[in-house]
């Protein structure tokens, strides 16, 4: 028997945009391509309006 919800399941969406930053394990931040904290750069926190990462959602169960 076949789950209901594969009947309606799709595949995520594929972003067209790359992201400016990366995420940096050793910092445990987001950082920017020359290595900057991309929290600190105003002009791209303008534009994307946060930077964000899956790197807490998987360390802590309380995000």
């Amino acid at each position: 028997m076949q789950p209901f919800a594969l009947n309606y399941a799709r595949p995520a969406a594929q972003l067209e945009a790359a992201t400016p930053y990366v995420y940096d394990a050793g910092l445990q931040l987001n950082v920017l391509r020359d290595g900057r904290v991309a929290a600190c750069d105003h002009a791209l926190l303008r534009e994307l309006g946060t930077t964000t990462s899956t790197a807490g959602s998987k360390t802590h169960f309380d995000d």
